[in-house]
């Protein structure tokens, strides 16, 4: 399926995670990720974090104004807001709009 992400907007989010409150921090992910795939505009998402508590995780939505809005949600930045006071040691965001997708698969 070449081009099912083209033109979208990726929103790669980078994070090291403290050691503080992993029930909590599972708890405000599972929130955020339903709360995000409600809203207008959403086309996925896909995250992985490692050993070392380094997280990578990359929506993506139709245009900017749809990740704005996400951005913007109440419930997105009071939890973004507490995730700065317990659960990242820190944290970078890169928005990009995908030129060029592909995907392979052995099966």
């Amino acid at each position: 399926m070449a081009g099912k992400r083209t033109g979208e907007v990726a929103v790669i989010f980078t994070s090291r995670r403290t050691a503080a409150d992993d029930a909590g921090y599972a708890e405000a992910a599972e929130t955020m990720a339903a709360l995000a795939a409600a809203q207008p505009g959403y086309r996925g998402v896909a995250s992985v974090r490692d050993a070392d508590r380094v997280g990578i995780t990359v929506s993506y939505w139709a245009d900017a104004a749809s990740a704005t809005a996400w951005r913007d949600h109440p419930d997105h930045v009071r939890i973004r807001n507490a995730g700065r006071d317990r659960w990242y040691e820190s944290y970078e965001v890169v928005v990009t709009q995908v030129t060029r997708d592909y995907a392979w698969s052995k099966g």
